[in-house]
């Protein structure tokens, strides 16, 4: 019996020695050339969070695949030496109640 996807909304969190943020920049948008889903980047010289859309049958298959993004993209897009330092992922359905909740206040 298959299970059915999901689509889920996960937030990245990384952080490391500071660095300028043209760098951090150029870094970001090789990212996004080579993994054509971020939603939205915001950085400073010494983090970035990264927002993007995931598949997945459960939320632990999503957080595998996130917790892996940066170091396997890490040489190629040139990123910085930085660890994960935060993880959210929340499912679709209830990210658009956040949305929602917000729209009322």
């Amino acid at each position: 019996m298959n299970k059915a996807v999901r689509h889920w909304h996960v937030t990245l969190t990384l952080a490391g020695e500071p660095l300028e943020p043209l760098i951090i920049r150029g870094a970001m948008q090789r990212l996004n050339e080579e993994r054509q889903f971020l939603d939205s980047v915001i950085s400073t010289g010494h983090s970035v969070e990264i927002q993007f859309w995931d598949e997945g049958e459960n939320m632990l298959d999503v957080a595998s695949l996130a917790m892996r993004l940066w170091n396997e993209h890490r040489e190629s897009a040139k990123l910085p030496n930085w660890e994960v330092v935060g993880l959210e992922i929340v499912e679709k359905d209830v990210r658009d109640q956040r949305g929602a909740m917000g729209r009322r206040a």
